[in-house]
């Protein structure tokens, strides 16, 4: 009896914490980040690299304002990681500089200003 008692317990607090472990992985946040994207291709560019990223559920990128909306879970990555992703491919992300080989592999609308010339 004393270990059918055991096996009951053990099986509840597995159960529980089963549960509270598959709540806590869908949680999500959002976060906005400002970057110098000027076209419809950039918006491509962007959304594809945080779309395929781990942990990011949906990327949307507004051309006018150049805010990307990025939903995405905490316990997968992070804002600083989704801004470094966003600077790889060429872009400033919230103040921080894109890399330079990757903005002057640009589209030259893609590059500051392009949508003016």
């Amino acid at each position: 009896m004393k270990y059918i008692n055991i096996f009951f317990c053990l099986l509840i607090f597995s159960l529980f914490t089963a549960t509270t472990s598959s709540a806590q992985s869908k949680k999500t946040d959002t976060v906005y980040i400002k970057t110098s994207a000027e076209c419809d291709q950039c918006k491509k560019s962007i959304e594809k690299a945080l779309n395929y990223e781990k942990g990011v559920k949906s990327a949307r990128l507004n051309v006018e304002t150049k805010v990307v909306e990025v939903i995405y879970k905490p316990a997968k990555t992070t804002p600083e990681h989704l801004r470094h992703i966003i600077t790889n491919i060429g872009y400033d992300a919230d103040g921080e500089k894109a890399n330079n080989k990757a903005y002057q592999k640009l589209e030259d609308c893609c590059k500051k200003g392009g949508m003016e010339k």
